[in-house]
């Protein structure tokens, strides 16, 4: 069975997003073993990351949970602080090069998870 143009193009981008959210897994779990204490007490007085705080001790989901809600504050703090869960002197006060990475890990991830989706639609409707 021969594939063509097409579906040669799609396993591609298919395998790369793949192999892009183990990557992307990894970088979590690596920022959660070695970062955590440094982001916890640089948002020590946020109830929202106070809230999911006990979840590094829920070994890997709970580690990446958190992960995730803590790079979700960084990268979108407006909605947040509207809401009155994190702290202005808080997000102020993190880590530049820490806090540069955490944007980017959620930015990663946000597009890792849109192109797996358009690539299950894609498949659900037959183009490929």
């Amino acid at each position: 069975m021969s594939l063509n143009t097409a579906d040669k193009v799609f396993l591609a981008v298919g395998l790369i997003d793949f192999a892009g959210i183990f990557i992307w897994i990894g970088v979590c779990l690596h920022l959660a073993y070695t970062q955590m204490d440094l982001m916890l007490d640089h948002l020590k007085n946020s109830s929202l990351i106070n809230t999911f705080a006990p979840l590094r001790q829920g070994g890997l989901w709970g580690r990446l949970v958190l992960i995730g809600s803590i790079s979700s504050v960084i990268a979108f703090p407006g909605f947040y602080l509207k809401r009155g869960s994190v702290n202005a002197e808080d997000l102020r006060c993190f880590t530049g090069s820490l806090k540069r990475k955490l944007v980017m890990l959620q930015w990663g991830g946000l597009i890792l998870l849109v192109v797996m989706v358009c690539i299950g639609v894609v498949a659900k409707l037959g183009f490929v």
